[in-house]
Formats: structure tokens, C-alpha cells, sequence
């Protein structure tokens, strides 16, 4: 049923190599109760985690039911560990807020059972190790021998094949430890019971087998499986494949004669599911949690909410903090506007030749005592006019309004260069170039504090004419 071939178990730690387990090679009957004696750090608890799955061997290999592990997979190992293996700890490993029911229910719950088949099967668990009338008590309101209890009736309530104990009565008094030992003793009537101690009278008084143990070594096997025992096994097991096969046989002509319940049946039974929880269950779990540590769940909540009110109003004061940044930016610079011009005048090189003295390049200063040109000025003039630019309006605005972006531009104002010409009585009065007024702001509403009429935009001379008493006339009409 469960057998270990040369099995050995490295700890590697930088440099440093532990040998925990150094060629184990047992083999177990499928119902006995086996006890493995030995010293603290000999290997005996690494021995029963590697048969129950909870740690993978170095080398060698573990056979189950004739199947080898070594291809196994971590689904396979869940499935082995959930519905093959009850675990019995020294500590207890309870549920304290929930019920001595509950706890032994819980094991079935991540096997799948539904809720009124697992809650029998839990009180027959409890039945069965002396706890029927604590059903309903709470863990920490048990003695440590019934907590002992409580954990072999989860350990068998899955009704696994073998049963792995580390240490059960080692928390435990005498008298304590004899009521534990009598019910594994029992338990292994109809299954594997495999476990660690230190107490060799309680071994050799209820095992029927003791394993010694030394230095990760087996170095005594008081009752070893014989070939004998071996070659019976095969035959019985051949003989129970051969009825499976017919059974498989007969549900396949069920099936063809549509009567197929009896064998889907069967076959759900034999497919064994993976362990989980549903959604509810957890949740329900939880919240029950939570309701027994009321003032713990009241203190933890409202530190959470004030983390979460304190992030809150901290990215919404830089929130709003930016937008106001950003509306005063763009206040400034609408207040400040990019100018385009159709010509632009380059300055600095102008100011460049002053400074530098207006030199020409390639060319001697005079050394005679006339000369015909004022050179400095001469060049002052000459990169003056020649930095003249003429730019190309017409593409730059068809190119603004395809791709005008209302977030980011507050305004675009037009101005043309074009000569207003105002007529009264037919009678020109008046040349004058002026500044732009009141009433020529009044046309351009739009900030006129920023009309400069020697800037940019504002810079065209105007042609303004006054008519006598505001009395005008349309010079293209019939009066």
C-alpha cells in the first residue's frame, strides 16, 4: 500500500548540506498501527511529512497503492494529501471562535461534502472519540486531552486511508495519553496509523510494529512486512482489479440500455474531487470572525478609515492645488500673448555690430587720413535690413484652425493691414496717423489693456478721417 524505496532528504543552506534522511526503504501493511521511536533530530517527523506529502524526498522514491510519486504533480499531491491523509499534530491546530463541530466539519467542507451529509459525519466522528455531549462547546473550553480528541475525529472524518499522529501525547498527562492511544489503537483496526513518539512504553504496549530510527537511519523494524505477506497482497489486489473491470464492464451496458444513474453514480464516487472552499463558506467563515473580535474589527476599521480619508483628501488638495497652478499659468500667459508677425526684424545682430564696433569682416581699418564711408553704420544698416523676415501667414493660419486645441489656447485674434477710409459730404478732412482710442478698443473687446500700437500686432499706421458733426456719408451710394 505505502512504500518507501532508498528514500534520502537534503536541507541545503548556502555551502551548508543536512542530511535528514539517508536511504529509508519501508514498506507498510494497508491496516496496522506502527510506531517510530528515536532520538530528537533523527529524522522521524522529515520521515512522516515525506509520506504525507507535506515535503518532497531528494532521491529515491515513494509508491502508493503500487503508483509512483515521482511524476506527481501539485494537484496530485493535494488530492493524495486531502483524501488519502488525516494529520494528527502535538498542537492542535483549532478554530477558536468556532464550535467543536465546526472544526471537525471544516475538514470536509475543503473535500466538497455538502452541508447536512458533513454535519452527520462530523458527529459520528465525535461519537466515535468520546465527545458527543461537547459537540457544541467551544475549543478553548475543553481540557487538552478533548482538544487531542476533537483533532483525531477531524483527522478521521474524511475517512482517510492512513492516519499520520507526530507526537499526539506529547502535551498530554498519563491518564490523558492512554484514552488517545486507546482510540488511534482502535482507529487502526480498519486502516494505516503511523506514529512518531518518544514515550517507548506507550509504543510497545499499543503498536503492533516499532520502527527505530537513528542519525536518519532505519536501524530496527520489529514486525517487517514478509514476501509472503507481499505476494498475497498482489493476489487480492489482482482480484479487485478484476472486479472493478467487471463492474466498469456491466455500467457500460447499463448505460447502452439508458439506464446509466446506478453508474454515473459509481463513477462520482470514484473520482475524487480537488480541495477548495466556496466563495460563501470563506466568506461566512470571515465575518464570523470578525463578529467575535468586535473591538479589534471597531479599532482596525477606523485606523483603515482614516488611512483611507487621509490618502483621500491629501490627492485631492495636490488635485486642486495643481488646477489652480494651472488656471493661474494660464491666466498669465493669456494676458502675455504670442505674437506672429507677416515681417520680423532680428535685433541682436544689429545690437551685435554696435557692440563689436561695426567691423567688416575680411577688411583692414583705413590707415589713410580721409575715408569716404561710415562703415560702422554702414553694417548696422546693412544686418538691420537684411534680418528683415518675411513669414508666410496664410498656411500658419489655415494650420491653427485645423488643429486649434480650445484646452490649451485661449484666444487667436486677427489683425490685417488695411487703410480705413472715411468719407463725409464727399470732402476728405483729414489725414492723421493716431493711436488706437477708446472707440477702437471697443472693436476688439477682448483685453484692451493689452493694445500697444507700437507692438506687434498693433503696429500698422492708420488712416483715420474725421467728419465734421458726426455727420457721415456712404461714398458708394446714391445720397
Amino acid at each position: 500500500m505505502l512504500k518507501l524505496q532508498d528514500v534520502t532528504k537534503d536541507y541545503v543552506s548556502g555551502e551548508l548540506i543536512v542530511h535528514a534522511l539517508k536511504g529509508v526503504s519501508l514498506e507498510f501493511r494497508k491496516s496496522e498501527f506502527v510506531a517510530i521511536l528515536g532520538q530528537s533530530g533523527c529524522g522521524k517527523t522529515t520521515l512522516l511529512n515525506i509520506m504525507g506529502g507535506l515535503d518532497k524526498y531528494t532521491s529515491g522514491d515513494l509508491i502508493i497503492n503500487g503508483v509512483s510519486t515521482k511524476d506527481y504533480s501539485s494537484r496530485d499531491w493535494d488530492n493524495y494529501r486531502n483524501h488519502s491523509i488525516g494529520f494528527i499534530f502535538q498542537s492542535y491546530n483549532l478554530i477558536m471562535h468556532q464550535s467543536v463541530l465546526e472544526n471537525v466539519e471544516l475538514a470536509l467542507t475543503l473535500s466538497g461534502v455538502k452541508k447536512s451529509e458533513r454535519k452527520e459525519r462530523a458527529k459520528q466522528a465525535l461519537i466515535r472519540v468520546g465527545l458527543e455531549k461537547e459537540i457544541n462547546k467551544k475549543p478553548n473550553q475543553l481540557s487538552g486531552g478533548q482538544m487531542q480528541r476533537v483533532a483525531i475525529a477531524r483527522a478521521i472524518v474524511n475517512n482517510p486511508d492512513i492516519i499520520l499522529a507526530d507526537e499526539p501525547t506529547g502535551a498530554l498527562d498519563t491518564e490523558t495519553s492512554i484514552s488517545v492511544m486507546d482510540i488511534l489503537k482502535d482507529i487502526a483496526k480498519d486502516r494505516l496509523v503511523i506514529m512518531v513518539t518518544h514515550n517507548p512504553d506507550l509504543a510497545v504496549k499499543y503498536s503492533d510494529r516499532i520502527i527505530k530510527m537513528a542519525d536518519g537511519k532505519v536501524y530496527d523494524d520489529s514486525n517487517p512486512v514478509t514476501q509472503e505477506e507481499l505476494n498475497a497482497e498482489t493476489e487480492k489486489a489482482n482480484g479487485q482489479d478484476e472486479q472493478n473491470k467487471s463492474e466498469d464492464s456491466s455500467d457500460g451496458k447499463e448505460e447502452q440500455n439508458g439506464n446509466d444513474i446506478i453508474p454515473q453514480e459509481k463513477k462520482a464516487k470514484k473520482r475524487k474531487k480537488r480541495a477548495s472552499m466556496s466563495w460563501f463558506t470563506a466568506f461566512s467563515l470571515s465575518l464570523k470572525n470578525l463578529f467575535t473580535k468586535k473591538a479589534r474589527t471597531i479599532l482596525v476599521s477606523v485606523a483603515g478609515s482614516i488611512g483611507i480619508i487621509g490618502i483621500a483628501l491629501i490627492m485631492s488638495v495636490s488635485s486642486g492645488f495643481q488646477g489652480y497652478i494651472d488656471n493661474i499659468q494660464r491666466d498669465t500667459l493669456s494676458s502675455s500673448p504670442i505674437t506672429v508677425s507677416q515681417q520680423s526684424i532680428n535685433y541682436m545682430d544689429a545690437f551685435s555690430s554696435l557692440m563689436t564696433g561695426g567691423e567688416r569682416e575680411g577688411k583692414k581699418y583705413p590707415t589713410g587720413d580721409y575715408f569716404s564711408s561710415n562703415s560702422q553704420m554702414e553694417n548696422i544698416v546693412e544686418k538691420f535690413v537684411g534680418s528683415v523676415k518675411t513669414v508666410e501667414l496664410k498656411n500658419f493660419k489655415n494650420y491653427l484652425e485645423q488643429n486649434i486645441d480650445n484646452d490649451k489656447i485661449h484666444g487667436i485674434r486677427y489683425s490685417y493691414t488695411s487703410s480705413l477710409k472715411f468719407y463725409g459730404n464727399g470732402d476728405k478732412i483729414k489725414d492723421m496717423a493716431v493711436t488706437p482710442t477708446n472707440d477702437y478698443r471697443l472693436l476688439y473687446p477682448y483685453d484692451s489693456t493689452r493694445i500697444d500700437p507700437t507692438k506687434g500686432l498693433y503696429s500698422e499706421v492708420f488712416e483715420t478721417y474725421v467728419m465734421p458733426m458726426f455727420d457721415y456719408m456712404n461714398p458708394f451710394g446714391k445720397t
